[in-house]
């Protein structure tokens, strides 16, 4: 009797055990799929904007650099389909040996029962069951030999019954599996056929940049040009970043040690700590699009030797597009660049965020704005169609990556 207890003991860890993994596993997979409807999302706005923009002749640099873009996200989204197939796979022979083990643990108990019947038989001493309850010797025994044949035939049969409801649900677990994988492997196959059409593409831009390369001239007029007028934003950003701080640490009843840092209010500094607290979870600048250009030093599309630096990240949208806050805050300036466009300034505690290239301008200096506020029409570009948005982070007079603060960016 004691060996049966110990079946059933190990049987019970059993169930837990794979109920947690399983449940463990089901999060991590509604987990990848989430993030592959983002990243497929993701792609169809990118293929939607590069349609418009071919639509208005959009330069054949920025289509490369979105097709760029196109091929990342993906390889992040076959990547994400590749872990969601090895997940399956790893449940499908989880599963697999589970029933096995089941399978095991029913002909041990069916084997276990047999053994006992013959026992029974052979001993002459449990004939049947009435005869086994007429020898008791009391009342007393006889009730516990009746308590005892009862339980001990429900504890049979109700573990005959779990483990054959049991091995059917994994069965049918098991075909549910398979069939999603032979989906998951549909898709992989999927995304590399078109990840293929895309290196293709990628291809038939590099022959159509060969013809641009002829003309360095007109193309390193541009470059120079584009690198001058990027200089000149990010000093006009800094130079208004310390201007604020000064002003701000002017009305302060303290005295500042740091002239590139701003002193805090109580109220100010709990903005601080709640946005930074929100790194990585802030939302984005736009409603829709990609980001078209990441922060940091990156090689010219064209002439690779050529280094340029970006400040902060491009984030191409569509036509009407909305500049939007990112965080709660208070706008410090709003910033007119001769011959270029305009930008809004934001302060969150030390925390300083811009959405430069705007038309139009809905805030005024000082106004408080919350989340998800409009700030601005984002400035379209009537020859190429492109409509684009940079935005800038800083922490007091210090540059920071949006990438590493923006959801997903």
């Amino acid at each position: 009797m004691r060996v049966r207890h110990h079946y059933t003991l190990i049987l019970l860890i059993c169930f837990s055990l794979a109920g947690h993994v399983l449940l463990a596993q089901t999060d991590q997979q509604e987990t990848l799929e989430l993030r592959r409807k983002q990243l497929q999302k993701e792609i169809e706005q990118i293929n939607y904007l590069l349609f418009a923009q071919k639509k208005e002749r959009g330069n054949i640099i920025d289509q490369m650099e979105g097709l760029d873009n196109k091929i990342n996200v993906r390889q992040k989204l076959i990547n994400v389909t590749d872990q969601q197939s090895n997940l399956l796979n790893q449940k499908i022979n989880a599963n697999i040996k589970d029933i096995a083990d089941l399978k095991d643990e029913l002909n041990k108990l069916k084997e276990d029962y047999g053994m006992m019947i013959r026992e029974s038989y052979e001993s002459k001493i449990q004939q049947s069951k009435l005869m086994f309850l007429l020898s008791s010797e009391t009342f007393y025994q006889a009730f516990k030999r009746f308590q005892y044949i009862k339980q001990y035939t429900d504890f049979r049969r109700k573990q005959g019954e779990q483990i054959l409801i049991k091995t059917e649900e994994l069965t049918e677990l098991n075909i549910k599996l398979t069939q999603q994988r032979k989906e998951k492997e549909r898709l992989l196959a999927e995304n590399r056929r078109v990840k293929n059409e895309m290196v293709a593409e990628m291809k038939a831009q590099q022959e159509l940049l060969g013809a641009i390369r002829k003309n360095e001239t007109k193309y390193a007029a541009q470059i120079r040009s584009k690198q001058r007028q990027a200089k000149e934003i990010d000093e006009q950003i800094e130079r208004l970043i310390r201007e604020a701080i000064a002003a701000a640490n002017r009305d302060s009843e303290k005295e500042s040690n740091d002239p590139s840092k701003f002193l805090l209010t109580p109220e100010a500094a709990i903005l601080a700590n709640s946005f930074s607290a929100n790194k990585g979870k802030l939302i984005w600048p736009v409603e829709k699009g990609f980001k078209s250009q990441g922060f940091g030093v990156y090689a010219d599309a064209i002439y690779p030797g050529i280094k340029h630096e970006s400040n902060g990240v491009i984030i191409t949208t569509e036509q009407g597009s909305k500049a939007r806050a990112v965080f709660r805050g208070e706008v410090i300036a709003i910033l007119s660049i001769p011959g270029g466009n305009k930008a809004v300034q934001l302060k969150h505690g030390n925390y300083i965020s811009t959405y430069y290239n705007l038309s139009n301008i809905y805030v005024k200096k000082g106004d408080r704005v919350e989340a998800k506020a409009e700030l601005g029409d984002i400035y379209t570009n009537r020859f190429n169609g492109q409509t684009r948005l940079k935005f800038y982070l800083h922490q007091d007079t210090a540059k920071l990556n949006p990438e590493e603060w923006i959801f997903q960016l």
